[in-house]
């Protein structure tokens, strides 16, 4: 059912006011509000409509509304406001991106600490290798019985592996080797690998035949190897300042399941997304985060490498100032990896329509 404008703005309204005091809220509440030109009355029966529609929930019989996933979903999609980030703000980001990221080398610990000073929220930071291929194929004789597997990577960075000859191969059977694997095994991903293009290569490379095997697994355990996340979490106990968390054992849950590991699988989310993503409620990738919210966002690290940054907090949080934050974040680490310009500042702070 598509909502009227009515319910959009009495629901945008509940949102807002909730994220701001954490209390559910009441008709009264929405009504005194400036830009409400509707009555009490009108705004309670839209809000018990919306209740029925499952946007809003009501905790208590006597208490005012607090949104559901689905009216956190639809605020985040349709209703929320565009927050352009203050002077100080921005000033506050670069200045710290400066100061502490003058070297890459722990660079995912650094950028989770920064992101979570930034949004006072729990946040992660990984960094990963774009999706490796190999470029070029080399097999070199090392010897009576062994021949040395170099793989040239597409960043440039070689690996190789001695092999042990399983049968006696010449120079020629090398040359013809090493010639067909470079037609019909370079700039393949990993998921192309598969036993039928190793047969057909097989079919190929004659006497050097029972060499494919080989040269095939070694190169499938360098592409995974090079697919390798490392992900960081920093400032779990922020959440134990706000109201959602007073609770201790719901608390002890949540914090339990914002670690690395249980984290890990956050990246593979943003795999094909452009832009910042949000996850409200049951959408994470674990269900002790069913009563959380993520957002999450890309950067580019360069040799071949992108970053995401995200934070973890109540389905409560800010989305809109959130988002601003980490989209920020996301270009000043990129320009930062790229060049040492910085993004330019805006001319002024405040909110404005999408």
């Amino acid at each position: 059912m598509e909502l009227s404008e009515r319910k959009k703005k009495v629901l945008r309204s509940v949102v807002d006011l909730y994220i701001r005091t954490a209390e559910p809220v009441g008709s009264k509440a929405i009504a005194e509000l400036p830009d409400m030109k509707y009555s009490s009355a009108t705004i309670r029966n839209e809000m018990a409509e919306l209740t029925t529609l499952g946007y809003l929930e009501q905790p208590h019989t006597s208490a005012g509304r607090v949104p559901s996933a689905a009216g956190y979903r639809m605020y985040v999609d349709e209703l929320m406001l565009d927050y352009r980030l203050s002077i100080d703000e921005t000033k506050s980001i670069n200045t710290a991106i400066e100061e502490k990221m003058q070297r890459v080398d722990k660079m995912v610990e650094k950028v989770a600490r920064l992101v979570s000073q930034a949004t006072n929220l729990p946040a992660i930071s990984a960094s990963r290798l774009s999706a490796a291929r190999v470029q070029h194929f080399e097999l070199i004789q090392a010897g009576p019985g062994s021949i040395i597997l170099v793989l040239m990577l597409g960043d440039d960075r070689a690996v190789n592996k001695v092999i042990k000859l399983p049968v006696e191969v010449t120079e020629t059977d090398l040359k013809l080797l090493s010639a067909v694997l470079n037609a019909a095994l370079t700039d393949i991903p990993l998921e192309e690998l598969t036993s039928e293009l190793m047969d057909k290569v097989m079919r190929s490379a004659g006497n050097a035949a029972p060499l494919v095997p080989v040269v095939l697994d070694f190169t499938q355990e360098t592409l995974k190897s090079q697919g390798v996340t490392n992900v960081a979490v920093a400032g779990q106990s922020r959440l134990l300042g706000l109201p959602e968390y007073r609770d201790v054992d719901k608390a002890q849950r949540v914090l339990a399941s914002i670690d690395e590991e249980a984290l890990s699988g956050l990246p593979a989310v943003l795999e094909g997304a452009n832009g910042t993503k949000v996850l409200v409620g049951p959408e994470n990738v674990a269900d002790e985060l069913k009563d959380t919210s993520v957002v999450m966002t890309k950067f580019d690290i360069g040799d071949g490498m992108q970053g995401m940054i995200g934070v973890v907090g109540p389905t409560r949080m800010d989305y809109a100032k959130v988002t601003a934050r980490l989209s920020y974040f996301a270009e000043s680490l990129s320009k930062q990896f790229a060049k040492p310009e910085l993004p330019k500042l805006p001319d002024a702070g405040g909110k404005t329509d999408k």
